[in-house]
């Protein structure tokens, strides 16, 4: 499961859920399953500069459930 945004500043986002390299699609969504939370997985976004990946805590079907907006301000609030 991966999504791309893109900044104000030309900067291209690729977020992925965490464990999606599981071969197992239901091992992988449980391993990056938020502990004690139902229904938020943990997603990577990696920039294409030089700014650091950040981890973000997401609801349920974040790739489509989340407007580019929504994604890229959970992204600045963990820089």
């Amino acid at each position: 499961m991966e999504r791309e945004v893109i900044d104000q500043d030309g900067i291209t986002w690729t977020c992925i859920q965490a464990f999606s390299g599981i071969s197992d699609n239901e091992k992988a969504k449980d391993a990056a399953q938020v502990k004690g939370e139902p229904d938020a997985y943990w997603v990577v976004c990696t920039p294409s500069g030089g700014a650091q990946s950040v981890r973000l805590k997401l609801q349920g079907e974040w790739k489509t459930a989340y407007t580019d907006e929504m994604l890229l301000k959970e992204i600045q609030e963990q820089q």
